[in-house]
Formats: structure tokens, C-alpha cells, sequence
């Protein structure tokens, strides 16, 4: 069920389309991010951790992670402790500051996260349902969006 209400802004009705189209708006679709983190028995702040880690990076620092998260320290320790216990992350000094602790991947979550990203980046029916032509011209349109947000 798609939002019915338009307004006179053109931009802001593409907006809620998108907003509806991901289960973010008033669709009433369950959204894609936490359906996709609890079918792999994660929190959708465990889900974005894994997200940001780059496979065979030296890791991240916690706190640069907490940060992008808006969460706290407290809250991102039991995150990664959380995650470790499930060997799908481990904690290095970094080579920089031995105060500093970074957050790397292990190989299982390597493995985690790249099956997560397949399950996040698979298209919705919505998208499915257009042309070939109609999906080029919207990844077009929305790459330039995208670009102008930089």
C-alpha cells in the first residue's frame, strides 16, 4: 500500500516514494535493515558494525564507529563484545596509538557480511516491476541525487 498523500513539491513526493519503497514511510512495508539483521540472529547496530568494516582492513576505532552509529561507548564495547563472542570481529591495538583499539573482521565476518550485503542489495519488488530501461534511467536519477549529497 503505497502513500496516497502528494503534495505540491515534486521533490518531496520523490522522497516518500523512496521513504515507502524501503519500509521507512507509511507503506506499511517491514523495512529491508532490520529483517535482514535478524534473519542473520543480529541487532541492526551489530548488522551496521559489520557494514562499515572493510574485509582484510586493519579495522576501525571504536569510537569512530560509535560515532556513525550515534551511540555511545558503553553501548558500542558490548556491541563488539557481543560480536566477538560470536567470532565475527576481534579487537586490535592500533598501530598509531596503542590506546586506541580498532575493530577488524574475522574471516566468518567476512563471510556474515558479504551474505548480508547480498540479502541488502537484492532489489525489491518495487524496482522488479519496472522496465530494464525504467531501472537504469531510476539508478540514473538517483546516482545524481546521491552525488549531489557530496
Amino acid at each position: 500500500m503505497a502513500s496516497t498523500k502528494t503534495s505540491t513539491d515534486p521533490a518531496v513526493d520523490a522522497w516518500t516514494a523512496i521513504l515507502d519503497l524501503v519500509g521507512w514511510g507509511s507503506s506499511g512495508r517491514t523495512p529491508r535493515f532490520p529483517t535482514v539483521a535478524m534473519e542473520l540472529d543480529l541487532s541492526p547496530k551489530q548488522l551496521a558494525v559489520l557494514w562499515r568494516l572493510e574485509p582484510g582492513g586493519e579495522g576501525l576505532p571504536m569510537g569512530t564507529i560509535a560515532a556513525s552509529l550515534y551511540c555511545d561507548a558503553s553501548y558500542m564495547t558490548d556491541m563488539v563484545d557481543r560480536l566477538e563472542q560470536r567470532e565475527l570481529t576481534e579487537r586490535r591495538p592500533s598501530p598509531g596509538d596503542r590506546r586506541v583499539k580498532l575493530v577488524a573482521l574475522t574471516e566468518q565476518g567476512e563471510q556474515l557480511r558479504e551474505r548480508a550485503l547480498r540479502m541488502l542489495y537484492m532489489p525489491p519488488p518495487g524496482i522488479e516491476a519496472l522496465s530494464r530501461e525504467e531501472q537504469s534511467t531510476l539508478a540514473t536519477l538517483l546516482a545524481k541525487a546521491a552525488a549531489a549529497e557530496d
